[in-house]
């Protein structure tokens, strides 16, 4: 029984050991494809989770100064409009008009 008892502690250390290698061979294997695809991503021009965020903040915080400065446009536009309007009609309305001189 003695016999049996160390065959099997030696078929446990052969395991334990041999998952201990391939436990080593899965992070290196998981170290090498994520470097490789880091290398990859970088060499294509990718940008970072993290700056996309920061370009669509900024993208929206532009966006709506835009916004903003169309509606301001508008209303000085119209201000604009209201106060010339009245002018033009003046000139050329035909009492305000010079006689013209008959010869």
């Amino acid at each position: 029984m003695q016999t049996d008892n160390r065959l099997f502690d030696d078929l446990a250390r052969m395991a334990s050991g041999a998952l201990n290698a391939v436990t080593g061979l899965k992070t290196e294997a998981e170290t090498l494809v994520r470097q490789q695809l880091e290398s990859f991503v970088s060499s294509m021009n990718l940008v970072t989770r993290e700056e996309f965020e920061a370009v669509q903040a900024m993208a929206a915080k532009a966006r709506d100064e835009q916004e903003s400065l169309a509606e301001r446009l508008a209303r000085a536009e119209a201000t604009i409009a209201s106060l010339t309007a009245p002018k033009a009609k003046e000139a050329t309305s035909p009492a305000k008009r010079k006689p013209s001189a008959k010869t």
